[in-house]
């Protein structure tokens, strides 16, 4: 979700988790999208997406806001390609995020997500 690439008209295929277990029918719903609602999801990067700073990719942004914790020492996103790959390993070189763009981050958080999936965690 944080990709910023998926939209309500996304398609999973039929054998795809994410299509057949959103709701935990057939394991943990935590292994899907988290947990997270698809559509609350989508509503809540839509939201982030302006706090995005210029030059940087969403899911760059994704990985700089979870390196901004110090209990973080790394984080271990996938790659389909090179240039994923590159620019995941870039997001650690750009400036810490700002506190007031941390505050929103929060904001939207406790808005879309924490009640319905915080208690998982």
């Amino acid at each position: 979700l944080l990709t910023g690439k998926m939209t309500p008209q996304s398609e999973f295929a039929p054998d795809d988790h994410r299509n057949y277990n959103r709701q935990g029918a057939r394991f943990d719903v935590g292994e899907t999208f988290a947990g997270v609602d698809f559509q609350a999801g989508l509503e809540a990067v839509e939201q982030l997406r302006p706090l995005v700073p210029a030059g940087m990719t969403m899911t760059q942004f994704a990985l700089r806001w979870i390196l901004m914790f110090d209990a973080v020492t790394c984080a271990i996103p996938s790659a389909k390609n090179r240039l994923q790959a590159t620019q995941n390993a870039q997001a650690a070189d750009f400036p810490s995020l700002s506190e007031e763009v941390m505050a929103r981050i929060g904001e939207i958080y406790r808005q879309h997500i924490k009640d319905r999936v915080h208690q998982r965690w």
